[in-house]
């Protein structure tokens, strides 16, 4: 299986301990990417469809950890978008965004 290279863009409102935070993240295999705020960079040799759930698995878990408002989440597999997501307080999780008509 090929190697995918895996760029997160995680947009989050009032996060009370980003150190915090990105220790999660950098323990879970993803890196800061150098001068951009809440940026991560990683390598996945899994599937797409698994690397998306560890993605989302891996985040909601960083801010459930933390306090913050609100946060939505953009990935790229392979320079690929997948459709955006939102951190949902109700569910705890992400949810993904549907375009308004």
């Amino acid at each position: 299986m090929e190697e995918l290279d895996v760029l997160v863009l995680l947009d989050v409102a009032g996060l009370e301990d980003k150190e915090k935070f990105e220790k999660h993240i950098k323990r879970e295999g993803f890196s800061t990417v150098e001068g951009e705020n809440f940026v991560y960079t990683a390598k996945s040799t899994t599937t797409t469809f698994s690397t998306k759930a560890y993605i989302l698995e891996v985040f909601r878990k960083g801010l459930q950890k933390n306090n913050f408002t609100d946060a939505n989440l953009i990935f790229l597999l392979n320079e690929t978008p997948y459709p955006a997501y939102y951190y949902d307080k109700q569910t705890n999780d992400f949810e993904e965004a549907k375009e308004e008509k």
